[in-house]
């Protein structure tokens, strides 16, 4: 028996192939998926900010917490925890509207707390506005609801460039 070869991105890391939806799922082999966010995407951090807004407010939170995660990578120390929290609260969102309650109440809880520890946030992050609204869908998780949930604004003023 022949094994089949794992698919590999250009840079020789495994992949799956597949095509996947907006919310990062995969769908079965030659269907039209949205377009994937490169594995090696590093954006500075205004940069990253709107285009993570734009992917949130596209319903696409999935590709959002890749551009975010890509900008945790590359972020200074003092910066690191609150774009890996950035990078949970989005991917909580992608779980939440995956029907997964447990991995949304874990992502946007871990989100929350990480951001939560920077009184003033750098680049204009609305730390206040994102605790609450990660609080308001926690909450209603524990409650036993199915919130239907707002796009979160990650910065105080929403202008794109």
């Amino acid at each position: 028996m022949v094994t089949p070869r794992r698919e590999r991105n250009p840079e020789g890391r495994p992949q799956n192939g597949r095509p996947r939806d907006g919310l990062g799922r995969p769908l079965p082999r030659g269907s039209e998926g949205v377009e994937r966010i490169p594995d090696d995407v590093q954006l500075p951090p205004t940069e990253s900010l709107v285009h993570a807004q734009q992917l949130l407010d596209d319903g696409m939170p999935f590709h959002a917490h890749e551009i975010l995660e890509g900008t945790w990578k590359i972020s200074t120390p003092e910066e690191r925890a609150l774009w890996q929290g950035l990078a949970q609260l989005a991917v909580g969102l992608t779980h939440l509207l995956r029907g997964n309650r447990v991995g949304a109440t874990s992502l946007l809880t871990q989100g929350r707390d990480r951001i939560g520890t920077y009184a003033e946030a750098p680049h204009d992050i609305d730390i206040s506005g994102l605790m609450q609204w990660a609080d308001l869908l926690v909450a209603a998780l524990d409650r036993g609801e199915s919130p239907v949930p707002t796009v979160p604004h990650l910065t105080h003023r929403r202008q794109f460039t």
